[in-house]
């Protein structure tokens, strides 16, 4: 378990992480995702020690994790700006990653290599951006690490791959309990392969939810009202995340249980009214609105 408390980093004068708090559970996919600026990845720095914290603690297994090499042998930083020998090749980045990784397994790694179609004596400098991230996998899963920690890892990957990757980190889970932290901008990638979220917003975590669960308490409710005043009886029962009137229709966001929010407009007995299903994108939007992240601050 990785548990993170009241985690601080400054760059200068720029506060890239401010007070994160977060419990990532074991053998779970937890996505992290979070606007432009938000510290993704200088958070996934921090958890991998590659820096040092300001302030708070980082508890890997309940152990530090910044300066401890055998905490970080558990560890695996897929960046998203990867590094690789100048003129390396991809058995020259196993014969590397061999020597910080003692359960790195070259056989799993060559049986990837060979069913992704990569020349293991290629130069990786001469290797799409595409095919870089299918190394980068290929390393960070072969390295046996207990948690892999990935930074736009999906981007520059075709569908077919995409899939594919996805049930590489599926299979690891259930036969080894690896625990993959995958850092994204899309958000429709993490939506059907994590279990649990993390919303990062200005440095810090506005919610950390089982996804099923945070979707169960936000919804999307389309409505014709018979009185105008009816709008106010829904305020004053539910946080109203977000409302969008065209005519007569509106779609009101609200947070709260699904039940009290169909006995409600029930009892309203409105012309027209039905639950529809939001997106995670939808709930990132709603979210990070709440907070004075909206579009419309943006674009006037």
């Amino acid at each position: 378990m990785i548990e993170v408390t009241n985690l601080q980093k400054s760059f200068g004068k720029i506060r890239a992480v401010d007070g994160i708090n977060a419990t990532i559970e074991e053998s779970h996919v937890f996505g992290l995702i979070g606007t432009n600026g938000a510290g993704k990845s200088t958070f996934l720095r921090l958890l991998s020690g590659v820096l040092k914290p300001d302030g708070g603690t980082i508890l890997i297994d309940g152990e530090p994790v910044y300066d401890q090499p055998k905490v970080k042998e558990k560890v695996f930083y897929i960046s998203d700006d990867q590094y690789f020998f100048k003129s390396g090749t991809p058995m020259d980045m196993f014969r590397l990653y061999e020597s910080f990784y003692p359960q790195f397994d070259r056989k799993r790694a060559l049986d990837m290599l060979q069913k992704f179609g990569l020349d293991k004596e290629r130069k990786v400098n001469t290797f799409s951006k595409g095919m870089k991230k299918q190394l980068s996998v290929i390393c960070g899963v072969s390295a046996n690490t207990k948690y892999l920690l990935c930074d736009e890892t999906f981007d520059g990957l075709d569908p077919v791959m995409r899939q594919a990757v996805k049930s590489i980190f599926i299979q690891e889970i259930e036969e080894r309990g690896m625990t993959p932290i995958i850092a994204s901008h899309n958000l429709r990638e993490l939506e059907d392969i994590c279990e649990y979220v993390g919303l990062l917003h200005r440095g810090g975590i506005l919610l950390e939810k089982d996804l099923d669960e945070m979707k169960m308490n936000i919804h999307k409710v389309q409505c014709v009202l018979r009185k105008p005043e009816d709008s106010d009886v829904v305020k004053e029962h539910f946080e109203v995340l977000n409302e969008n009137i065209r005519g007569n229709l509106k779609t009101i966001t609200l947070r709260g249980e699904r039940e009290e929010v169909e006995a409600l407009f029930a009892g309203l007995d409105p012309i027209f009214y039905e639950l529809l299903p939001l997106s995670l994108e939808e709930i990132f939007i709603s979210e990070t609105e709440v907070k004075g992240y909206d579009v419309k601050t943006l674009f006037g």
